[in-house]
């Protein structure tokens, strides 16, 4: 496919986000009129968990009760909408290198460094020649589609799935394959998987890697390959 000298940038298309912005706070403002009628029936029973705040609640006369309820849904559903936005990934690609953005976070990687480009379930990921992980994106992706479509138009090695998923290994504690080092970070990355701390998930992937190995999860689970540059 011939490349363009023009970037691509794939992202939330701006119809998205007017509805997200648009629809987010008027389903927050909804779900606040049902909680106060929610709220308002519960007044009513002889006894309900936390009678006092709800009788409370209730109490306050209207319009104020109403104007509350539909005020707090809007707020939280501004708040939805912007920490949905914010998750969001943004790429840009040229003919000369590829640009990730997730919040504050920007990876940078040229063309003629990725040997292979795809999606790993939720994760965009580029993997260098020596089959290092050179970028493993968090967060919302555009629609898969219009990734491929943008890679494939700047000259980029788009393929359809890991071409190294057969090498990964269930992790296990302390397998023999994996020296101590290794081993501790793993079990410092369950722990932040099984907490669901994907900041401190993603440095330790960062230090696995410097040890000559990539690391993966399902759910909570974690795999594992070495790079053949890897130490033994």
């Amino acid at each position: 496919m011939p490349s363009s000298s023009d970037p691509t940038v794939v992202t939330l298309p701006v119809l998205h986000r007017v509805l997200i912005w648009l629809g987010a706070p008027l389903v927050g403002a909804v779900l606040g009129w049902l909680l106060k009628l929610a709220i308002e029936w519960a007044a009513t029973w002889p006894w309900v968990p936390f009678e006092k705040p709800i009788k409370l609640v209730a109490g306050l006369s209207e319009p104020h009760l109403t104007i509350g309820a539909l005020a707090l849904g809007l707020v939280a559903g501004l708040v939805l909408a912007f920490l949905f936005i914010a998750d969001y990934v943004g790429v840009v690609v040229d003919d000369d290198r590829a640009v990730f953005t997730h919040g504050d976070d920007r990876q940078e990687v040229r063309r003629a460094e990725a040997a292979a480009v795809f999606l790993d379930g939720k994760h965009l990921v580029v993997q260098g020649h020596q089959t290092e992980e050179l970028v493993r994106t968090r967060g919302e992706l555009p629609e898969a589609a219009d990734l491929e479509r943008a890679f494939l138009a700047h000259g980029y090695p788009w393929v359809s799935g890991d071409p190294l998923a057969a090498e990964f290994r269930l992790w296990a504690d302390g397998h023999p394959d994996l020296d101590a080092a290794a081993h501790s970070y793993m079990r410092l990355r369950a722990r932040a998987l099984e907490k669901d701390q994907k900041d401190d998930a993603g440095e330790l992937r960062g230090e696995l890697a410097r040890l000559g190995v990539v690391v993966r999860e399902e759910g909570k689970k974690q795999y594992w390959r070495r790079l053949p540059s890897g130490p033994s």
